[in-house]
């Protein structure tokens, strides 16, 4: 029997958990994970973290004032994934800057590191020209990095679910 992992990430501390569960799509013809889908697994994760850091990327969008790009992506493969592996993504924010963010991930099966990136995102308006991230925002991004941001204040634990530590 399979065991389900829940949908969504949840922050303890100073890092992000997302889980993925690895699907026949997610492979090549070898039976590994093909390289750029750890790309796709780190978005997903920082995704999710700005949900719960109550970062509402969607609406800034539709407002106009601006989306994240990434800038920058640096990634180390280390070890294969394979189907049906549960990868844990972690992530932590490394640096906090006027317009962007530096971001590290990792991509753990248990206790076993598979592959590790720094991505480094911007803010930018709707014009492509880097803009100053929201002061809320700022706020949220330093207290994750500290330790100190509470999970509560955004979302229960049901919207939260769990993943394994």
């Amino acid at each position: 029997m399979v065991t389900p992992i829940p949908s969504t990430g949840r922050i303890e501390a100073v890092r992000h958990l997302y889980p993925v569960r690895v699907y026949f799509e997610d492979t090549d013809l070898s039976g590994v994970v093909y390289h750029a889908n750890y790309l796709r697994w780190f978005e997903r994760a920082r995704s999710d973290l700005l949900r719960l850091l109550g970062i509402d990327q969607r609406r800034a969008h539709d407002a106009g004032e601006g989306v994240y790009a990434v800038t920058d992506a640096a990634l180390r493969y280390l070890r294969p994934a394979r189907m049906e592996d549960v990868v844990i993504v972690e992530s932590r924010v490394e640096d906090i800057a006027a317009a962007s963010c530096a971001v590290s991930h990792r991509a753990l099966r248990g206790d076993e590191l598979l592959c590790e990136a720094q991505v480094r995102f911007a803010f930018v308006a709707p014009s492509g020209r880097p803009r100053r991230h929201p002061g809320k925002w700022v706020d949220a991004f330093r207290a994750f990095a500290d330790g100190t941001f509470h999970t509560y204040s955004i979302a229960t634990p049901e919207q939260q679910g769990s993943v394994p530590a």
